[in-house]
C-alpha cells in the first residue's frame, strides 16, 4: 500500500503541469454546461421576485435575486482558473531549474576546456577538438535524402547541434553568423531558430526555448574541415559558445 502510495504521489508531482491542463480543460467545459442549467433556474426567480414586487427589478435586484443558481457555475469557474495559474506556475519554475541546471554545466564545461588547452596546449587541443569533430561525422553518416538544400552554396556541411547536413557556403554563413550578431547587439538576444532561419534550413522544436544573449559574448563558430563517410569534404559547424535555456 505505501508502495502505490508513493508511486502514486511521484506519477502526480511528474506530470502535475499535465494533469492541471485536463482538469483546466474538463473545468472550462464545466462551467459551459454548469452556466447553461443556471440561467433557466435564475430567469424563475426572477420571474417570481417580479411577480412579488409587482413591477420590474432594478440591477441590483436582479443579481441580488438571480445569483444563487450561478454558485456551481461560479466555484468551477474559479476552480478552473487556479487550475490554468498553478500549471503555468509549476511550469515556469521547472522551466527555472532547468536553465540553472544547463547554466552550471555549461559553466563547469567551460572550465574544463579552458583548463585542458592550459595543460596540453592550444595545438594538441585543436588537434583533438578536430578529431572529435571527424568522429561525429563519422558517426553521422549522410545519405543523399538527408541532405537539406538551402540554395546558398554548394558545399556540404555539417550542423553538430542538430546532427544534420546541408548544402551551403562558407562564406555566406560568415555573413549570416554577422547579421546574427548585429541582431543579437541590437535585441540583446537571438534564439537557436534564428540561426536556422539565416542558415536557411527549418527550424527546430527547441530552437525557441535556447539561444544566445549578449552576456555571452558574439557568437563565433568554429568551422572544421572534415570528410563524410563516403570521403567528400564537409564543412563541420561547432560553436564554443553553447546556446544555452532562456
Amino acid at each position: 500500500m505505501n508502495r502505490f502510495i508513493l508511486t502514486t504521489r511521484a506519477f502526480v508531482s511528474k506530470n502535475s503541469p499535465t494533469i492541471l491542463s485536463c482538469i483546466a480543460v474538463a473545468g472550462l467545459v464545466g462551467t459551459v454546461i454548469l452556466s447553461t442549467r443556471a440561467t433557466p433556474k435564475a430567469l424563475l426567480l426572477l420571474e417570481e421576485a417580479e411577480r412579488e414586487k409587482g413591477g420590474r427589478l432594478t440591477s441590483i435586484e436582479i443579481i441580488k435575486e438571480g445569483w444563487s443558481p450561478y454558485i456551481p457555475t461560479i466555484v468551477a469557474g474559479a476552480a478552473t482558473i487556479a487550475c490554468i495559474i498553478g500549471s503555468n506556475h509549476i511550469s515556469l519554475k521547472r522551466h527555472a531549474a532547468l536553465a540553472s541546471i544547463y547554466t552550471l554545466t555549461d559553466t563547469a564545461f567551460r572550465e574544463y576546456r579552458s583548463k585542458v588547452v592550459e595543460q596540453i596546449g592550444k595545438n594538441k587541443a585543436q588537434k583533438i577538438h578536430d578529431e572529435v569533430q571527424q568522429d561525429r561525422v563519422y558517426n553521422n553518416p549522410v545519405t543523399v535524402n538527408d541532405i537539406t538544400t538551402t540554395g546558398h552554396g554548394n558545399t556540404l556541411c555539417f550542423d553538430g547541434l542538430t546532427g544534420r547536413y546541408f548544402l551551403s557556403d562558407i562564406e555566406y554563413m560568415r555573413r549570416s553568423v554577422n547579421n546574427l550578431n548585429h541582431k543579437l547587439l541590437n535585441d540583446m538576444y537571438v534564439s537557436l531558430n534564428d540561426l536556422y532561419y539565416e542558415l536557411g534550413l527549418r527550424e527546430v522544436e527547441f530552437g525557441n526555448l535556447l539561444g544566445w544573449d549578449v552576456d555571452q559574448n558574439l557568437i563565433e563558430p568554429v568551422f572544421t574541415a572534415t570528410l563524410s563517410e563516403n570521403e567528400e569534404p564537409c564543412i563541420s559547424i561547432h560553436f564554443p559558445v553553447q546556446p544555452r535555456f532562456i
